[in-house]
């Protein structure tokens, strides 16, 4: 008998190389740099669209944000609010994929999931409150990004390290399959 390959799956980036460069792009600090991140991450969503990585899609709206702010093209209250969007975003992305049939309370989801609750209430105040100084809402951005940087890009990083291979091109394959969106899961 023979073996059935497993199923591939087809993703944006053009493969390892390419992901890589996106992610040190995007938390390089360089804004020039985080900005071509930004655009290839562009390039994915609008070949990939709704299968774009929830990780990868916030990463990119926070990551945004600070290219604005470190612009200084954008006054302190519009950047409270391009902040505030991408927080809320955030949260309301991650936690969703967590509620069952019952609603379950945002600050037990992202207890479930090492968010700091404080973001949650961030994230509250931004939806229903008055809106947070501009210095709690880039601290956080960068909590966020943080564990952003901590829960899924380095954990695909620890997951595709292969040890050498015969076959390059099935070792770039297997980790692009690591890569789509069901890894996020």
């Amino acid at each position: 008998r023979r073996r059935l390959k497993p199923l591939r799956t087809v993703v944006a980036w053009r493969g390892r190389a390419e992901w890589d460069q996106v992610m040190v792009g995007l938390y390089c600090g360089d804004s020039r740099l985080q900005q071509d991140a930004l655009d290839r991450v562009s390039a994915w969503k609008s070949r990939y669209g709704q299968k774009m990585p929830l990780a990868v899609d916030c990463t990119a709206e926070l990551i945004r944000c600070k290219v604005l702010d470190s612009s200084d093209r954008l006054k302190s209250h519009e950047l409270i609010l391009s902040y505030g969007l991408a927080l809320v975003r955030f949260v309301n992305l991650i936690t969703e994929r967590k509620q069952k049939v019952a609603s379950i309370p945002l600050r037990q989801l992202a207890r479930e999931v090492d968010i700091p609750i404080w973001v949650v209430d961030l994230r509250h105040e931004l939806t229903h409150g008055k809106l947070p100084r501009l210095a709690l809402c880039r601290k956080g951005c960068d909590v966020v990004l943080d564990w952003l940087r901590k829960t899924y890009w380095s954990r695909q990083l620890g997951n595709n390290l292969c040890e050498g291979s015969e076959d390059e091109d099935e070792e770039e394959e297997e980790a692009n399959t690591e890569l789509d969106n069901d890894a996020w899961e």
